[in-house]
């Protein structure tokens, strides 16, 4: 098992490209056990393609990334998420013709993967009392959903496959501001359990309260890190580079 508060991902170096256009330029940071991380940053700053980047979702990349202590940047999508990480993309991916339960029961169960990433499947029935708004829309088919239940199931999804390092891209844009309490709930509750969460947020004031530290993106780097504990020192930088 990974030791509590050890690295479980570190990025050191890394540059992106899609096709042509060099989006990322030497993104460093680590994640530990049970920690959760977002990163912050306007627009195009390069978040989202950070944890593209990190699933190998990007044209090119090179660098390093390592999970459970294994390099990961030569190799191939479905090969990273095996090794117990779970990416839940800005547009969701919910499959429009199956109802609620037969996206929520699709994802397979992951197997061996890199130490302590992958853990059992979350059972539906926890899932259920996590989001009950998804056992009552069980026979629902996607296109029947609100946004917040089609991010509910996005979420819930990965949970199915045992994945321990999970990798949230705006998990909370557009929705309710009931919806988005009920996500940082759930964060919590994830947090409890164990797992490693890594943040992409533009709603500052929801992702604030629920990260161990935050790093700060403009033009596709890094340029401030900070714990939870720094958080009111640094306001006047963040609204500087947020404008929050």
């Amino acid at each position: 098992m990974t030791a509590a508060g050890s690295a479980v991902l570190a990025v050191e170096g890394l540059n992106a490209w899609y096709g042509e256009s060099h989006i990322l330029h030497g993104v460093d940071f680590s994640v530990r056990s049970g920690e959760v991380v977002t990163l912050l940053g306007r627009n195009g700053s390069g978040r989202t393609t950070t944890l593209r980047a990190i699933m190998g979702l990007v044209g090119r990349r090179s660098g390093s990334i390592r999970v459970g202590g294994g390099e990961t940047v030569k190799l191939p999508s479905h090969r990273i998420a095996r090794k117990g990480v779970g990416y839940c993309p800005e547009e969701r991916g919910i499959f429009a013709t199956l109802s609620a339960d037969e996206n929520l029961r699709l994802p397979p169960e992951l197997k061996g993967g890199a130490d302590g990433l992958v853990g059992a499947p979350m059972p539906v029935a926890e899932i259920h009392a996590m989001f009950p708004n998804l056992e009552e829309r069980a026979s629902s088919p996607g296109t029947r959903l609100s946004g917040g239940e089609q991010q509910m199931l996005a979420v819930a999804r990965i949970l199915r496959t045992g994945a321990r390092l999970l990798l949230l891209d705006e998990i909370s844009e557009g929705l309710a501001p009931v919806i988005v309490q009920k996500l940082g709930e759930v964060i919590r509750t994830l947090k409890q359990k164990g797992y490693t969460i890594v943040l992409v947020e533009q709603n500052f004031r929801f992702a604030a309260p629920l990260a161990d530290r935050f790093c700060v993106m403009e033009h596709g780097r890094i340029v401030r890190s900070f714990v939870q504990s720094e958080l009111t020192a640094n306001m006047d930088m963040l609204k500087e580079y947020l404008g929050v």
